[in-house]
This record gives structure tokens, C-alpha cells and sequence, in this order.
């Protein structure tokens, strides 16, 4: 395979990229003048933001805020980015749940070399699906995206959905003191147990904040889970919720229920009945505040309910001829040979394989090789006490069953699958390429609970 790196030659002011604020150069997401390569410009760079009240956080940005910068299209256009890095590191963009090229998945030394301060990389690719998702790096995840790169990327259906009135909201938990500071984003024994948590929670960026919604109106709350680590336990303290789609992939509408489970890196998209003019909801995290939603006067008339959502062009996997591959996910408990010489910890495997984060050659040694257009099942088995939300790039599957709960069949690109749980999914291995299949708490990932799949 071979890799190109695009160089800025006469500095970013060739792009259009130019002007000075308060905190030195002027992030944005802008339209450049000439559309022949790409539609939109994004850069990533420092970017100080006050999370805790009176305390400025060295973070780091998408498009000049982080989360990042929401980014949108429509299902069936195309997506074309030139991505600037203004980081003091390399890194690089992967967009979390999209059905695209190899070349297009930010996978650094798989798809792509990183991108390295003062470059940039053109990202383009078209939108087959529409639904929630979102993008981040794929290099130094930890800290990376600990910093603050993460993003949602919003892809509309070709046609209007019903719903006159929407918010997103992106969830996130930043590893700081309570002077701002970072603090480790990853502690060797939490990484080996259920993952190193963040301890202040946002949403959109603020702790605790106060969104008015439209009285009387269907609200479509697009909710994103950009965390390191926590599984959101998410409940409205009163009001009626549906859901209408899970990670990008539309369901039959149902109630919300007591709660729903959201890992690192799920997605869920409710339709909300917000109540009369000056009540009050309460977005929890289990018994936990994340927000309040209030009710403002809208000045029209009561929404209904919109149709369910159109179903995205996803192959069905044909269950009948499928072959049946399984993965064990579990704990090794031990410290891998190079530690000393300044080596990762090794805290977990697949299949008896353990991912080395700072070896550029894991991909070379895919944990299965699958025939392109084969349908497959997968089943997964979670040997530990620990969840794990499995994610698989370049391509969607289907969650069928699971020992530890009911399934009502649906698509989606991560699976949360819970301590001691067996579950089983399907695809069809439509996407050719050499795919990373990881879990999503990322100090799991980063100790060895990553593998390569190759489709042929």
C-alpha cells in the first residue's frame, strides 16, 4: 500500500486560513475559495477553554471550540474536508461509524501516515448513511482525544424526517483537578479494571448547563457519548422519549424506559415531547445531573410524532449460509516485554492477541481474514467483570442475540457488551480493507484490546 502526505508549501495563508483573535490564530470551519479539492476547512489546535469557573484548561480543538466543530451533510453527498493540523504532534481523523474507503479512515500507518504539525490531509467521501455520528484521532487516543478532539458529524436524510426541531448534544468527562488541570488520562490499575473516568461532565462542552427546548414541540435529541470512558446510564426525569435511531441506524420507534445504557463512542437519537411552557427536565446519568431542559415558549402549535426513520442501504446478512467466528475479549493481568524499555502495559486481549499501541506492524497480523461479499456472525464473549463497547470500522453489523438480555434486532457500528455477556452479531463483509476492531474505552484499547480485520 502506498501512502501520499499532502505539505502546505507556502503556509496556511495559501488556504485561506488567516486572521489573529485574542488566542492567536482564528479557528474555524470555513468555505475556501476555490472547491475543486474540498468544500470545508477544519483545524485542529490548542485552545484554552474554561471548564471549571475561573480556571483556564490547555485544551485542544476542533473548528475552535471542543468538542469539535458540529460538521454536516445530507445521505448521499459527499463530505470533502481539508483537515490542518496546528497540534505540536501528528495526528490524524477518523469518523467514527461512516461506511467509506480504506484510505478515508484515519487509521494511522493502516489507511493513512499521520498527519504532522504544519500539514494537512484531504478527506472525502461520500455519505451513504444518514444518521448521529461522530470523528476524533486515531493516534495517542488517550490524550488525544482526552483533550478535547472529539466532534459530532450530523448526515440528514435525503428527505425531511418529520422533525421540525433538533439539538445535539455531545457527552463528555474531562480528566481535571479542580484548578482545570489535567490529570492522567489513563492509570495503569483503572486500565485494567473498567477504564480510567473523567470527573467533571459536560455537555456541549459546559457542566451542568441549562437548554431551553420549544414548548409543546417533538424535539429530536441527537445524543453522543465522546467519552473516554463512562457508560452513560441516560434517563429523563420526566417527559416522553422515544427512540427513533441507535448509533446512526434507525429502529422502530419505542419508549425510552427507565434508562438506556450509552459506552464510549454510542450514539442514541430520541424524540422528546417537551412539556408546557416553563417546566423543567432533568438529563441523568443514573441518579447524576448532565443538564437541564427547559421549556420556552415556542409560539406554534403542538408537534406529533414523525414517522420512523427510513432504514439505511445496509446488506442484510443471510444467516443461513454464514460462517461463525468467534472472539473472547479478556483480561491478561500482566506487563508486556517492552515495558522497560518504555513499552505499553498489556492489560487485555482478543483471542489470546494482545494489541501493542506502539507497534506499527499490528495491523500486518490481522486477527481474520474474511472473503469480501462473505456473511458472517460473529460471536462476541466478554471473559471479564468489565464492559466493553465494541466498535468495528468500514463496516455496520447486525446485534441478533445475547445471553444476558432480550435483543430486538438492530444495526450499528458498536456493540456494548457487558461483563460475562456472549453475545452474536452478523454482517456482510461489503467494505475491503484492513478494519480495526477495538473496544472503546480507549486506556482498554491502548493495553491491548485492539485487533485488525481484514476483508479480501
Amino acid at each position: 500500500m502506498s501512502f501520499t502526505r499532502r505539505q502546505i508549501l507556502a503556509g496556511l495563508a495559501g488556504l485561506g486560513v488567516v486572521g489573529l483573535g485574542a488566542g492567536g490564530a482564528r479557528y474555524w470551519l470555513g468555505r475556501p475559495a476555490a472547491v475543486t479539492t474540498h468544500d470545508y476547512e477544519l483545524i485542529a489546535a490548542p485552545l484554552d477553554v474554561e471548564l471549571v469557573p475561573g480556571h483556564s484548561t490547555p485544551a485542544w480543538a476542533y473548528g475552535g471550540q471542543a468538542p469539535g466543530l458540529e460538521l454536516r451533510g445530507r445521505q448521499g453527498g459527499w463530505l470533502r474536508v481539508r483537515f490542518i493540523n496546528r497540534l505540536p504532534e501528528p495526528t490524524t481523523i477518523h469518523w467514527h461509524g461512516i461506511r467509506l474507503p480504506l484510505e478515508m479512515d484515519g487509521v494511522p500507518y493502516v489507511s493513512q501516515l499521520p498527519v504532522l504539525p504544519g500539514e494537512f490531509f484531504d478527506y472525502h467521501f461520500q455519505l451513504k448513511d444518514a444518521g448521529s455520528f461522530w470523528y476524533h484521532p486515531h493516534t495517542a487516543s488517550g490524550e488525544q482525544l482526552g483533550r478535547g478532539l472529539v466532534g459530532p458529524l450530523i448526515v440528514e436524510e435525503r428527505e425531511p424526517s418529520g422533525f421540525r426541531h433538533e439539538r445535539t448534544l455531545s457527552l463528555k468527562s474531562w480528566h481535571v483537578d479542580k484548578q482545570g488541570v489535567f490529570t492522567a488520562f489513563s492509570v495503569p490499575r483503572e486500565a485494567a479494571r473498567g477504564g480510567t473516568p473523567g470527573v467533571l461532565s459536560t455537555v456541549n462542552g459546559q457542566h451542568l448547563p441549562a437548554l431551553d427546548l420549544p414548548a409543546g414541540q417533538i424535539v429530536r435529541l441527537r445524543i453522543l457519548n465522546l467519552d473516554n470512558t463512562l457508560t452513560y446510564r441516560l434517563n429523563l426525569s420526566q417527559g416522553e422519549a422515544r427512540i427513533y435511531a441507535l448509533d446512526g441506524n434507525p429502529v422502530t420507534p419505542r419508549p425510552l424506559g427507565k434508562e438506556y445504557w450509552l459506552g464510549p463512542g454510542m450514539r442514541i437519537e430520541l424524540a422528546l415531547r417537551v412539556p408546557a411552557a416553563g417546566q423543567e427536565l432533568m438529563l441523568r446519568n443514573g441518579p447524576l445531573r448532565l443538564a437541564t431542559l427547559r421549556s420556552a415558549p415556542a409560539g406554534e402549535a403542538a408537534g406529533d410524532w414523525p414517522p420512523a426513520l427510513p432504514a439505511n442501504p445496509i446488506a442484510e446478512p443471510d444467516l443461513q449460509r454464514a460462517e461463525t467466528l468467534r472472539f473472547n475479549f479478556e483480561w491478561v493481568g500482566a506487563l508486556s516485554t517492552a515495558l522497560e524499555q518504555g513499552g505499553a502495559h498489556t492489560f487485555w486481549q482478543i483471542n489470546g492477541q494482545a494489541w501493542d499501541i506502539n507497534d506499527k506492524s499490528c495491523a500486518a497480523r490481522p486477527i481474520a481474514t474474511l472473503k469480501r461479499n462473505g456473511h458472517y456472525i460473529f460471536e462476541l464473549r466478554n471473559l471479564s467483570q468489565y464492559q466493553h463497547p465494541i466498535h468495528l470500522h468500514g463496516m455496520t453489523f447486525k446485534v441478533l442475540a445475547s445471553n444476558r438480555r432480550k435483543i430486538d434486532p438492530w444495526f450499528t457500528d458498536t456493540y456494548l457488551l457487558g461483563k460475562n455477556e456472549t453475545a452474536r452479531i452478523a454482517l456482510v463483509a461489503d467494505n475491503p480493507g484492513v478494519w480495526m476492531f477495538h473496544c472503546h474505552v480507549i486506556d482498554h484499547m491502548e493495553t491491548g484490546l485492539m485487533a485488525a480485520i481484514e476483508v479480501v
